[in-house]
This record gives C-alpha cells, sequence and structure tokens, in this order.
C-alpha cells in the first residue's frame, strides 16, 4: 500500500515539474521572445506612434508630433524634418546646402556627419528629414532613405484622404442640386392651399418645410446620425401627405438600437424621394412607401419599398453606372458615396421591374472609424 501512495506521489510530482516547467518556457517566450522578435516589435510600435501625426499632412504641428518617434527609428541622432522653405521641427546644425540639394535633385544626400532624405508625395519632393551624428555611416544613409519612404507613405495617406473628403464634398453639393425644384414648388403650394381653409395646418406645414430645407441645406459635416436622417424624411413625407392627400401611406418601423448609426449626410431621404417621385406619383390610386432599419449583428439594414409603377432593371444599372441623370434623385451619387466610405462591399441594391414597385436595401456597418457625426 505504501509502495502504491510513494508511486502515486512520484508521478504527481513528475506531472507538476513538467508542467512548471512547460509554464516557464510559454512565459518566457511570450514575455521576452527572441531579440530579433523585439527589434521587430519595437520598430513597429515605434513607426504606430508617429503615424496618425503625419497622416494629418506636413506641417509644424505633425513634425514636432512626429519627431521623437523618427528620432527613435534612427537610433537618437539630432533629426530635423523640414518642408519645401522652412524647418518644422527639431534642430539639425550646418544642414542648409545639403537639404537644398535634397530638395532639388529628389534623391539622399550626406556628408562626414549629416544625411538628408527627401520626402515625396506622388513625385512631388514635399520636404526632407536631416540627421546629423558624429559619423555618418552607410548603414545610417540606408535608414534614413528608408524612414524618409516611410514616412512619404503616410504623407501620401494623408493627401489621400483630404482628396476623399473633397470629393464627397463635391458629390453632397451635386446632390443638393438634385433636391427637386418641383418638390419645393409643391410644397409651398400645397401650404398655400391651406391658408385660408386651415391657417394652423398651414402654420404647421410651413415650419415642417423649414428644418426640411435647413437639415437638407446645411454647410457642416459629411455625416450624420440615422435617427438624424429619418426625422428629415419624417418631414419631407408630411409634406408630401399634404399634396397627395390619403393615396399616400407611409409605413415606417425602425429598430431603437440602429438610431445611433452614423452614415453619410442624406444618403436615405434621396431613396425616399425617389420611392414618392419615381414610383408612385405615376400610379393610379392608392400608394405605399415602407421603411424599415432593422438591427443585424454589426450591421445595420435599411430598406425602402413602393409599390408604385417600378421600372426597367437596365434604367437602374444606367443610373448606378452615372450614364444617365434623369433617372431619379441622386441614386449613383449614394451608391457612390456608400463605397467610397465603407468599401465596394457595401452600396445599394435596388430589385425592381415595371408594374411591381421597387425596393432598395442598404447595408452600413453599425460602427466604422471616421464617420463621427458633428
Amino acid at each position: 500500500m505504501d509502495n502504491i501512495r510513494t508511486a502515486a506521489l512520484a508521478i504527481a510530482a513528475l506531472v507538476a515539474a513538467a508542467g512548471f516547467i512547460r509554464w516557464r518556457l510559454l512565459t518566457r517566450r511570450r514575455v521576452l521572445g527572441s531579440p530579433a522578435d523585439r527589434a521587430t516589435y519595437e520598430t513597429l510600435h515605434t513607426a504606430s506612434l508617429a503615424a496618425p501625426a503625419l497622416r494629418r499632412g506636413l506641417d509644424a504641428e505633425s513634425a514636432a508630433l512626429a519627431l521623437p518617434h523618427v528620432r527613435t527609428l534612427l537610433g537618437g541622432p539630432i533629426v530635423a524634418i523640414t518642408d519645401l522653405h522652412d524647418r518644422l521641427a527639431g534642430d539639425a546644425p550646418d544642414v542648409a546646402e545639403l537639404t537644398a540639394d535634397a530638395l532639388a535633385s529628389g534623391r539622399t544626400q550626406a556628408s562626414d556627419r549629416a544625411i538628408v532624405a527627401p520626402l515625396s508625395v506622388e513625385g512631388r519632393v514635399v520636404g526632407s528629414i536631416a540627421v546629423v551624428t558624429e559619423e555618418a555611416s552607410a548603414g545610417l544613409a540606408r535608414a534614413t532613405t528608408e524612414v524618409a519612404r516611410w514616412m512619404s507613405s503616410q504623407l501620401e495617406l494623408a493627401e489621400l484622404s483630404e482628396s476623399r473628403t473633397a470629393l464627397m464634398e463635391a458629390e453632397l453639393r451635386a446632390l443638393r442640386a438634385q433636391i427637386s425644384p418641383h418638390f419645393i414648388y409643391n410644397s409651398l403650394g400645397a401650404i398655400a392651399s391651406f391658408v385660408r381653409t386651415d391657417p394652423e395646418r398651414a402654420r404647421e406645414l410651413l415650419l415642417e418645410f423649414a428644418d426640411f430645407t435647413r437639415y437638407s441645406f446645411r454647410e457642416h459635416g459629411e455625416f450624420t446620425t440615422l435617427a438624424e436622417e429619418l426625422r428629415s424624411i419624417e418631414r419631407y413625407l408630411v409634406l408630401e401627405k399634404a399634396r397627395f392627400g390619403d393615396r399616400l401611406r407611409v409605413v415606417t418601423r425602425v429598430a431603437p438600437e440602429v438610431l445611433s448609426v452614423t452614415l453619410p449626410f442624406l444618403a436615405i431621404q434621396p431613396l425616399v424621394e425617389n420611392a414618392v417621385r419615381h414610383g408612385l406619383e405615376a400610379k393610379d390610386g392608392d400608394g405605399t412607401v415602407t421603411v424599415v432599419a432593422l438591427d443585424e449583428g454589426v450591421e445595420c439594414v435599411i430598406t425602402i419599398e413602393d409599390d408604385g409603377v417600378g421600372v426597367e432593371p437596365e434604367t437602374v444599372r444606367d443610373a448606378l453606372s452615372g450614364h444617365t441623370t434623369s433617372a431619379s434623385v441622386g441614386l449613383g451619387n449614394v451608391d457612390e458615396r456608400l463605397r467610397t466610405v465603407y468599401g465596394d462591399e457595401y452600396g445599394i441594391v435596388v430589385e425592381t421591374a415595371p408594374g411591381h414597385g421597387t425596393k432598395v436595401t442598404v447595408r452600413l456597418p453599425k460602427f466604422h472609424p471616421g464617420t463621427e457625426s458633428p
């Protein structure tokens, strides 16, 4: 019996020892890693700290924020960052001539104590990085050149972001220009018709019209929340119901969880306007517009459906490809802006056929970086 107990204790001790050794090995590997692992991690971590500042573009503030991390990447020598005309951050003495040569030639220049590499955006030299040390080596010259190339890639991303913002602003201005003058004329006509018979309703409609136009023509912010977009759609439909009367029915179903989702400004309202103008206006008898917003995991799915006259699918394809200007209010514009912001896997899907109405589906991520509402 004692032998069995002794053997069991020995086996337990061996198992515990093996487990302890394995735990130490795993812990040591996770915490320390190899020298190459640590060097790779430290380099990538330092670069990630400098990147956000550089992606704001090249100016004195971004250069000052990036400089300490750039200096760490290069091993701690004296470093300065310049644009085409001035030193933006850091202090590298006696490099004026080398800097002028690097900016003029677009190539790295070196002396016995200094190295200057150009910063470029799409082939254009926009600045430089200067390094001063006790003795400039070929290795430091290669490192400076590579750091300058990496910084240039971040500056190109900054310029790309500026271009994207400018494009979206231009598309938004184009979309505002497409808001139907007929809608404005018809709304004011409907309001005027109530002035004598129902002045209180005329006043309420006029306030709805003012709030609708104030939202549609606001100047700030590329993004809004779904709640704000739906409020503007509600005002639009109130005005259209004043014109259509009982012929227009509206059904809405919105999950509260998606009201705070941010999306491009005027991404849904033009689709509802299309449903009324192109789906129901030409239909005999009553018509229904249904707006649904659902919470589907990491995505918000919005559908706008009408039971109107429908349209040939080829016409929709032309509108989405930008080959027509009259099929609908901004259908291609909305699709393009959604794909620009969220990628080609998003955008709008249209299901339609003559005599069978139209259904437009918009799928959005509930959270996406860079889409904060003002």
